[in-house]
């Protein structure tokens, strides 16, 4: 028997703006930049879901260019990136395990009626240091 990886969908709009690092003067590049960093994860998995697992980056509005890599798979939403993720978590339901890595509470209540666990930004994007640390 097989087991299913877990898929990881990314609210990558919500994680990218959990830390004020100025994101916002390169919403691109700042999903990028994410894309990047959840590369590991792919092999080693989150806490309570071991690796390997699906990694699927959730994209909207000025990141939807951004591209896929190896360990990360980019969906770009042609509208609201809450309703694509929704629709792959629904796509999920009774089939495999589904996490949904997110802080936006109305986007949690409708991906948990799909069976979807959600966790926070800081599972994947830890806060940065202090200033001077």
């Amino acid at each position: 028997m097989t087991v299913e990886r877990t898929l990881v969908i990314v609210d990558a709009a919500n994680v990218v703006g959990s830390v004020p690092d100025g994101w916002w003067r390169d919403r691109h590049g700042a999903a990028e930049r994410l894309r990047d960093s959840l590369v590991p994860y792919a092999a080693e998995g989150l806490p309570g879901h071991a690796g390997p697992v699906e990694l699927v980056l959730v994209v909207e509005g000025a990141a939807r260019q951004v591209e896929s890599v190896p360990g990360v798979r980019v969906e770009a939403a042609s509208g609201s990136g809450d309703d694509l993720i929704a629709a792959l978590a629904a796509a999920a339901h009774g089939a495999r395990p589904c996490v949904v890595v997110t802080a936006d509470r109305g986007l949690r209540q409708r991906v948990e009626a799909y069976g979807a666990r959600c966790t926070g930004p800081r599972t994947v994007r830890p806060l940065p240091p202090p200033r001077g640390a």
